[in-house]
């Protein structure tokens, strides 16, 4: 008797993807020559608008089911052919944290297997694309090359998803017990309640109530672990409008190159690390970037009682440089590959005594390794006069300066070029595009007086 195995069940529509696939393998049923624009349903929009914000609706799911009928006398061929055509646009739909979240799953050694009421024909060249191993999904019955108009088996929706997952998981040895299963949906509760281990994900209301009462924690994979959302708009956007250069009336900011930051896809915003106001001043440039940014950052702010749960909740990545984890790379890691803005201070920490006057930055090789790892653009920063502001001797900022606040620069250079085969030299590169951003004073050897070096030192 075969062995028993695990596998992971996802659901398709406001799971694995953003919102409704239907658009999309409609215009590519439209595009074969499948369906004719007066096949569509009046308002069609209207409904899948509905569906992305809501969720499925007992209604919905019958033109679903009426789709077999629509289909009648239709080509498998064309058919086919246009679940291949709409693949490449519906990956541009997957949730940013899913590929990384089925990924852990795959490394765990278990089946990735496509739960979907769509029809499989439409929908298996995204499985295939996308790494699954296995669908399970609505099959219309076939005769001569053309659509019956008939279903062959049941429809794989509720209770019929429940029915075809066990029958599939039977005839592979799969252990529901020890699988997982995502969806949003209150329809696929039998699904969820089926396996070991449910995740309602991105769940729609009446899901949400249902799995509060089960104590089954709600996921997501349109943002990082432990990063909330309300009315689709994380921390980072409420935040935003209030992180201004007016809210430190006691600096003057000099920001240029922000356009340099690429408006999508993965970033590595490298900074250096000047006093402990730098984050005010890199906040103010993530705020005119217009994307969420995550920042790596000491585990003692995260440790801070009110402090540290805003950092977690705007997406930040606590480092404990003591416990020697990988875990913060690898945190890291999955956000650029979800496409996100990362920035990290290469420096690690604020040097001290005369290495904080140094004309040569150098850094540690995380930014190097990160870049080469998932392709991110390494954008540079280069920070000066911040220290005025709060140096490293003071434990709070210098608030007298209103009159005359210290300047401020900060001015960010484009992408540096890696070549992404030596961490250490890759390190240099970028540690020497953000010495050229920084003002003539920065490049002179400095000779500090007694008072310049204990104002580097934290204070005792």
């Amino acid at each position: 008797m075969a062995r028993a195995h695990s596998a992971v069940f996802v659901d398709l529509d406001r799971t694995l993807l953003r919102g409704a696939s239907g658009p999309i393998l409609q215009a590519a049923l439209m595009a074969e020559g499948v369906l004719s624009p007066g096949r569509q349903v009046p308002g069609d929009h209207l409904l899948y608008a509905f569906y992305d914000r809501f969720g499925e609706t007992t209604p919905f799911i019958a033109l679903a089911r009426a789709a077999a009928r629509v289909m009648r006398g239709r080509s498998v061929e064309e058919t086919r052919r246009a679940g291949k055509s709409a693949a490449a646009r519906l990956v541009d739909l997957v949730q940013p944290y899913a590929l990384e979240a089925l990924a852990e799953h795959r490394r765990a050694g278990r089946s990735l297997v496509l739960a979907t009421t769509t029809p499989i024909d439409l929908i298996d060249a995204l499985a295939v694309l996308l790494g699954f191993d296995a669908v399970v999904a609505t099959r219309y019955e076939i005769d001569d090359g053309h659509y019956t108009g008939r279903l062959d088996g049941g429809f794989v929706w509720g209770a019929g998803k429940r029915s075809a997952v066990r029958r599939w998981a039977s005839e592979q040895h799969v252990d529901l017990a020890a699988s997982h299963a995502y969806s949003d949906s209150l329809f696929d509760v039998p699904l969820l309640d089926m396996v070991g281990h449910p995740h309602p994900l991105n769940a729609d209301p009446r899901l949400a109530a249902f799995a509060l009462a089960r104590r089954w924690p709600l996921e997501y994979w349109d943002r990082a672990p432990g990063v909330p959302s309300i009315l689709g708009l994380q921390p980072y956007d409420l935040i935003r409008p209030f992180v201004r250069t007016e809210s430190f009336p006691y600096a003057r900011f000099d920001i240029t190159g922000i356009d340099h930051v690429p408006p999508s896809g993965p970033v590595l915003l490298a900074a250096n690390h000047r006093s402990y106001f730098d984050v005010a001043a890199l906040a103010i440039v993530a705020a005119r970037i217009g994307r969420p940014v995550r920042f790596m950052g000491k585990q003692e702010l995260f440790d801070a009682p009110v402090i540290g749960r805003i950092a977690r909740a705007l997406g930040g990545i606590p480092v404990d440089r003591d416990a020697h984890s990988g875990a913060p790379m690898r945190e890291a890691a999955a956000a650029l590959r979800a496409g996100e803005v990362v920035l990290v201070l290469p420096q690690g920490t604020i040097p001290r005594g005369e290495a904080f006057f140094d004309p040569v930055l150098t850094g540690k090789t995380g930014v190097a390794r990160l870049a080469a790892e998932t392709g991110a653009a390494v954008v540079p920063i280069g920070v000066w006069g911040t220290e005025r502001v709060w140096p490293r001797s003071s434990s709070i900022p210098i608030m007298t300066t209103v009159l005359r606040p210290p300047r401020v620069t900060v001015t960010v250079g484009a992408p540096v070029s890696l070549a992404g085969e030596d961490a250490v030299a890759d390190t240099e590169a970028v540690m020497a595009a953000i010495v050229d951003l920084l003002p003539g004073e920065a490049h002179v050897e400095h000779k500090p007086t007694a008072d310049e070096l204990s104002r580097t030192r934290p204070r005792r």
